[in-house]
């Protein structure tokens, strides 16, 4: 089951019973590079406070206060004279009315609370020098703090613009605990956002090599790691091994616990994984993954530079796989004059 990665729904502690992983010795400078989506900015969501209707409302007209828009996934940003690029934020008196769809989001290091407001488009600029953006944009411009708070506004707005009715009895749901909860006011059933766990691995062969693959919907040359999601009553470990191999028909031995990053398109949490297979025959499903390939990393180089491959790239954790195992950040395509 490959994660789509459309915007319908998307591509700590080693898990205890994984095997270690016996696959690249290069030392990887990649290794020391951030993944997207997942460093801290200092913020504190203060959960506690999420069920104090006294508080809350103190915390949303104090002079401090931050809030920012989030409409379809988007919200707006403003590149600065420095070349950094921030969240469009104003004070919570400056912000649009909105009571039930404001999603308080937590507070920083300097006790300044945050909040998201979900309407249907974002508000417009005077200065006309701020634009909308999603995550895949955004994500890897702004700050931590910045890209923390997108990315849990947005698994909030999604949630809640998709899951507005109880599954027990069909009622119309209302939002409490400032966006976290949704409760049923027929049956008492309390709603909380869901997130889907989705593993996603760089699959190595005795040679080192590693299996990428194209999904049949992706443009020519476009390569990355497997992945799918993860199904009732399974481990990740055992997910990891059954999507290898009814997406490529590789038998996965070994499995390594490598990083998590949450993933809001829209509500997937992607468990990253290296692991090690048994044989290297490949027969792909034709159905999900159209062709995979090995490539030692001197193929790999050798096809980017020529541009018979595409990377993943971006904020993905994809890439982070395969810089790991590459050694170092991929090389990019060669231009043509």
């Amino acid at each position: 089951m490959t994660i789509p990665t459309s915007t319908d729904r998307s591509t700590g502690e080693p898990a205890t019973d994984t095997a270690p992983h016996t696959g690249s010795t290069v030392a990887s400078a990649a290794d020391e590079q951030p993944i997207s989506l997942t460093t801290t900015g200092g913020i504190d969501r203060a959960s506690h406070h999420r069920l104090d209707e006294a508080w809350l409302a103190a915390a949303w007209s104090h002079p401090s206060t931050r809030v920012f828009v989030v409409s379809g996934g988007q919200a707006l940003i403003e590149d600065k004279e420095d070349g950094t690029t921030e969240l469009v934020m104003m004070p919570s008196f400056d912000a649009p009315f909105t009571e039930a769809h404001r999603y308080f989001l937590g507070i920083d290091e300097e006790g300044v609370r945050y909040f998201a407001l979900q309407k249907d488009s974002l508000p417009g600029r005077m200065d006309d020098i701020a634009r909308p953006a999603g995550l895949r944009e955004a994500g890897p411009l702004l700050c931590d703090r910045d890209s923390e708070l997108m990315v849990h506004a947005i698994g909030l707005e999604n949630w809640q613009r998709t899951h507005r009715f109880c599954s027990r009895c069909g009622e119309r749901t209302v939002i409490a605990a400032a966006g976290h909860i949704r409760r049923c006011p027929a049956c008492g059933a309390e709603h909380y956002p869901r997130t889907d766990p989705a593993v996603i691995m760089l699959v190595t062969d005795d040679q080192d090599r590693a299996l990428l693959g194209r999904q049949v919907h992706w443009p020519e040359g476009r390569f990355s790691t497997l992945a799918g999601f993860v199904e009732p009553g399974e481990s990740i470990e055992a997910a990891v091994r059954r999507e290898v191999a009814e997406e490529a028909g590789v038998a996965v031995g070994p499995v390594s616990y490598v990083a998590s990053q949450p993933w809001p398109f829209p509500s997937s949490l992607m468990l990253g994984f290296m692991a090690r297979a048994t044989s290297p025959r490949i027969k792909v499903d034709g159905d999900e993954i159209e062709e995979a390939r090995w490539f030692s990393r001197d193929d790999l180089r050798a096809a980017i530079e020529t541009g018979e491959v595409l990377p993943p790239a971006g904020i993905s954790i994809a890439a982070r796989l395969v810089e790991r195992w590459y050694g170092q950040p991929l090389p990019k395509p060669r231009r043509h004059d």
